[in-house]
Parts: structure tokens; C-alpha cells; sequence
């Protein structure tokens, strides 16, 4: 049974189209991450659910319910944004109880509901507690605890994380999809943050322009990309261009240097002009003189603790990142190395652009 369906919807600001012709279904129970660079209209999609603004044309409905013109309390949906928007004169404990109390709940039920909800969110000794005398992360646990006190059949989360450190960030994040598996409830997140939309959710939704430009699983769409925008957006990414060859019965890509790089069936002729994405971390690094592979020079380093990336330049010239494991030996900038990878690890990107002819090779 699908939570939410959004059928066509557009939303125009003068002649600016922030959505445009959107039609997706999120299943209930689901998590599901709304992605896109800025300006893509993924805010603007998650208050159309919300009700916080009104589609220009498109039906949005709950459940078997059309809510297009229905306003937010009557959508029975639990909303939660990067600013917190806490009662600063209210403790916790009040603050969770507001939208129990604006909704006229008996006070037996109101403390009940509120002891569940701070217990699932590990804040129960800090209910006395003001905002103020709170951290970063204790603060947005909060304001999730009052989302989710009324028992919303729909979570929606603005950029939640946006506002914390790293280290607390990622605390959060394992918290927040703990609640959400605990709960069941359907629920949206807007970010734009890569990491977070791959580790929490069930389903990406890719966003460009208005439009949407893929749909999936993570591993569907970070492996799998079906246009290049996905693949050069989500992730580190080696896209090259070039034309098919075969040397012997192996495919390989001619790149405009005329070097070949192996990659695997394409179900494209020889001749055919090509755009494939290879992952960094799919690429291993040898010594010099290694069999198999492609010679490359380190032309920079950088250190990320458990991993380092490598920016290599092939002896054609052809660049490529490369991602691995910090282990000894390490490359410095400068070393010849050789760079190898399985021909299945290279995936063909559809490109219009390129089928018809117009590859800059």
C-alpha cells in the first residue's frame, strides 16, 4: 500500500518551474530520501506534502485521501526542520507535549505519550531540562520527540542534521533511523548530504532541475546510475568518454588518446561512442611493473584516515581518482603505480549527448 502518491505535481513561481510534473508513490513504512543539488526543488517537494504551500497543478494524496487543498493539521503529519524551532521558555518535556496539547489530548494520555516519546528518542533524565541547557544533538532529538509524540502516519525531515558537527551528526543519524524501524512510520528527508541519504534510507529519489532524474535503491543508483547527472552527483566518479573496441574478445573503451581501458559487456557495437562511470574505491593500486592494468603517476594525495585518494594521470594523460584502504605501502605524489579493475566494476551511463554522436573524442 503506498503512503503517499504525488500525481503530476507542478509548483511555478512566475516563470520559474521549482517542480515540474513530479509523479512518484512512497510505500508506507518507508524511508525514503529526497536528493538534489540546491535549487533542485527538493525542499519545495517536501512542503507540497506538507501542506506548507499549494501545487500550481497535480494531486497529492494520503493513503486512499487527496490532500492537495487540505492545510498541514489536517495531514496528519509530523514535521521536523533544521532550526529545531524548540520553546526556549518551555522544558523538554513541555515542548514534547505541546502538539498533544494544542490537539486537547487528556492530560493521563498527554504524560504517557510523552515518557514513550522520550524514551525512544534516550532523553528521559533531561525532560526538566530547558533548550538552552541542551547540545546540538540533544536539541534535534527533541524537536524529533515532538514530531513523532502525536503519532503522525508521516515523518518529514528538512535538512535535520544539517546544523551538527560530524562526529554528532553521524551519532544522530544511527538514532534517527533506529526510531524510524522502531516506529514504522513512512518517512521523507531532505538533504543534501550523500553519506546520509545512503546510509538511512530505503529509497533515493534524485532530483534535478524540478524533475526527477532517478529513483531506487542506494545501491541501485550509486552502481547503477541511469543518467550521467546521477552518476557525477551522487558519489566520487570517474566518468570517461570514448568509443568501443574489442581488443581480441574483450571490450575495452578507446579513449580520444587513443589508449584502451578494459571494460565489460556494453551490448554496443565497436565503433560506438560510450560514457561509463568507474567507482575510486573499485580501483586497486600496484607497484610499477604489476601485470595487468594501466600505468599511472600520483599526481596528488590526500589523507582521510581510514583511506587515502589518489588522483592518478595515465600515461595518456586521461585522469582518474582513485580510493584506498591507508595501509602500508602508501604512494606518495610522484610514484609510477599501476592502476587495475575488473571490467565488470565499469558501468555504461546512458547519454543522449553521446548517441547521437556528439562524444568529445
Amino acid at each position: 500500500m503506498s503512503a503517499i502518491e504525488l500525481r503530476q505535481i507542478a509548483k511555478s513561481y512566475g516563470p520559474v518551474r521549482a517542480v515540474d510534473q513530479v509523479s512518484c508513490t512512497i510505500s508506507e513504512g518507508e524511508f525514503m530520501t529526497i536528493l538534489g543539488p540546491s535549487g533542485s526543488g527538493k525542499t519545495t517537494m517536501l512542503s507540497l506534502i506538507a501542506g506548507l504551500i499549494e501545487p500550481s497543478s497535480g494531486r497529492i494524496l494520503i493513503g486512499d485521501r487527496d490532500v492537495t487543498e487540505l492545510p498541514t493539521a489536517q495531514r496528519n503529519i509530523g514535521l521536523v526542520f533544521q532550526s529545531y524551532a524548540l520553546f526556549p521558555n518551555m522544558t523538554v518535556e513541555g515542548n514534547v507535549a505541546f502538539p498533544l496539547k494544542v490537539r486537547h489530548v487528556p492530560r493521563p494520555e498527554i504524560r504517557r505519550r510523552v515518557e514513550e516519546a522520550l524514551r525512544l528518542v534516550r532523553l528521559t533524565e533531561l525532560a526538566g531540562r530547558r533548550p538552552s541547557q541542551l547540545s546540538g544533538g540533544q536539541q534535534q532529538r527533541v524537536a524529533l520527540a515532538r514530531a513523532i509524540v502525536f503519532e503522525p502516519g508521516i515523518l518529514l525531515l528538512d535538512e535535520p542534521l544539517a546544523a551538527l558537527d560530524r562526529k554528532l551528526r553521524d551519532e544522530v543519524r544511527l538514532e534517527l533511523r533506529r526510531i524510524q524501524r522502531t516506529l514504522g512510520v513512512t518517512t521523507i528527508l531532505v538533504t543534501h548530504d550523500q553519506d546520509e541519504a545512503l546510509s538511512l534510507s530505503d529509497r533515493l529519489l534524485v532530483l534535478h532541475r524540478g524533475r526527477v532524474e532517478q529513483s531506487g535503491t542506494p545501491d541501485e543508483l550509486y552502481l547503477r546510475p541511469a543518467t550521467r547527472f546521477v552518476a557525477d552527483f551522487l558519489g566520487a566518479s570517474n566518468l570517461l568518454e570514448g568509443r568501443l573496441a574489442r581488443d581480441g574478445t574483450a571490450n575495452a573503451l578507446q579513449l580520444a588518446s587513443g589508449s584502451r581501458l578494459p571494460i565489460g559487456d556494453t551490448g554496443a557495437a565497436p565503433g560506438d561512442s560510450l560514457c561509463v562511470l568507474l567507482r575510486p574505491e573499485r580501483i586497486q593500486l600496484h607497484a610499477a611493473g604489476h601485470d595487468g592494468g594501466v600505468n599511472a603517476t600520483v599526481s596528488e594525495c590526500v589523507y582521510h584516515g581510514q583511506s587515502v585518494r589518489y588522483h592518478l594521470r595515465l600515461d595518456c594523460q586521461q585522469e582518474l581518482l582513485a580510493v584506498a584502504a591507508d595501509r602500508v605501502p602508501r604512494f606518495a605524489v610522484g610514484d609510477p603505480v599501476c592502476a587495475a579493475w575488473s571490467p565488470t566494476d565499469v558501468w555504461i551511463v546512458p547519454d543522449p549527448a553521446l548517441s547521437t554522436g556528439d562524444a568529445s573524442i
